[in-house]
C-alpha cells in the first residue's frame, strides 16, 4: 500500500456504453466510441498520477470489462484482477458488502455501474473538496478516490473516509 497509515479505494464507473443494439442484454452492451475515448483519457490520467491499486474488482458486464481493458496498462503489473458477476449490480449495499470483504492491507479499485457506484461513494465519503460535485452526478468514466484511516476493510461504512479525488473524463481534455 502506498500510505501504510491509510486504506485507499478507487471507484470507477464504466465509460459511456452504446445503446445501438436494442436487442442486446444489458450485460452485453459494449462501450460507445465516446466511451472508448473517455476510458483512454482516464487511463492517461491514472498513469500520470501513479494510481496503483493492489487489486481490481470489476463487474462482469462487457462495458466494465472494456473499461478495465483500456485502463489496465496504466495500473502497473503488480495487481490482482477479479471479474465478478456479483458486481453487476445497481445496489450500493451489495458493493459495500464486497468492499468489506477486501483483505486488509491492500488498496482496491472497483469498476461498476450507477446508481450503485455513486451511492456507495456518497455513503462512504464524509469530507472532501469535491463532495458537492460527487453528490450532484457521477458521470460515466468518472473516478473517485476515497481514503480511510488505517484499520480493517470490514469496518468501512461504519467508518467513513475522505474523498481525496473526483475526476470526470471531460475535465481531462
Amino acid at each position: 500500500m502506498t500510505h501504510t497509515d491509510r486504506m485507499r479505494l478507487w471507484l470507477l464507473r464504466h465509460a459511456k456504453s452504446s445503446w445501438d443494439d436494442p436487442e442486446l442484454d444489458d450485460r452485453d452492451r459494449p462501450l460507445a466510441p465516446r466511451g472508448e475515448q473517455s476510458a483512454d483519457r482516464m487511463s492517461d490520467y491514472v498513469r500520470a498520477e501513479g494510481i496503483r491499486p493492489d487489486v481490481v474488482l470489476c463487474s462482469s458486464a462487457l462495458r466494465t470489462r472494456q473499461t478495465l481493458a483500456r485502463v489496465l496498462p496504466a495500473l502497473g503489473s503488480e495487481l490482482e484482477i477479479h471479474i465478478e458477476p456479483g458486481l453487476y449490480t445497481f445496489d450500493a449495499a451489495s458493493l459495500l458488502e464486497r468492499v468489506r470483504a477486501i483483505p486488509d492491507g491492500v488498496s482496491a479499485m472497483l469498476i461498476g455501474h450507477n446508481p450503485a457506484i455513486e451511492e456507495l461513494a456518497v455513503r462512504l465519503a464524509a469530507r472532501g473538496d469535491k463532495l458537492d460535485a460527487l453528490a450532484q452526478k457521477f458521470p460515466t468514466g468518472a473516478l473517485a478516490e476515497l481514503e480511510f484511516p488505517a484499520g480493517s476493510w470490514h469496518e468501512v461504512g461504519t467508518t467513513r473516509g475522505e474523498l481525496t479525488r473526483f475526476v470526470v473524463p471531460r475535465e481531462l481534455d
